[in-house]
């Protein structure tokens, strides 16, 4: 599909990404609603922010800042056009949208629920963040420093494979009454 394809078949990607967020019911990452996308027709990654940020312009869909993340809804002029639009859409791709949405949800929300990133400080410096997300809500978070970048994506990366590993334990040793458990803690040398 060429971006100056005929305008119909533009006109029916906006109306899906529309559709996906009106059945989503909630605000989304450009990254998860790409993913939502594609579980439902092969678009190319250039043509969907091309035809979110035309959505975007005419005030069909908001962005605003979570967190540290660009989120997307649908706005109420959005679910107006989609009411009057909604019949240029094929019925096979809302078949697709009504079945896949689900599941892409989920796996959507299960790679977003364990977040991981290092920022250089400076050249040698890195400040690392983990996050445990659920509900869009940020239900741990830990930030750190790394002397290298090397250190700092083996953080990022050990985060990302083993949080569900790495968190009971950071809970448990954060609860432990270590004046009790550790006796020599209160001792004067």
């Amino acid at each position: 599909m060429k971006l100056t394809s005929d305008n119909e078949t533009l006109a029916e990607n906006k109306v899906l990404i529309l559709y996906i967020l009106n059945h989503v019911k909630e605000a989304l990452t450009n990254n998860s609603l790409y993913k939502i996308v594609l579980a439902v027709v092969d678009m190319n990654y250039f043509y969907f922010q091309q035809f979110l940020l035309d959505l975007v312009e005419h005030d069909y869909v908001m962005h605003y800042q979570r967190e540290d993340m660009t989120v997307y809804q649908i706005t109420d002029r959005g679910k107006e056009t989609l009411t009057l639009t909604e019949d240029i859409l094929p019925g096979i791709i809302k078949l697709q949208v009504d079945t896949n949405l689900k599941s892409a949800m989920e796996n959507v929300a299960e790679e977003n629920s364990i977040v991981a990133e290092y920022m250089p400080k400076s050249e040698n410096d890195y400040n690392v963040t983990c996050k445990i997300i659920e509900n869009n809500e940020c239900l741990f978070e830990i930030k750190t420093f790394a002397g290298s970048r090397a250190q700092a994506k083996e953080i990022v990366d050990n985060w990302k494979s083993y949080a569900i590993k790495i968190y009971p334990k950071l809970l448990e040793t954060l609860t432990a009454n270590y004046s009790e458990n550790n006796p020599e803690i209160d001792k004067k040398d």
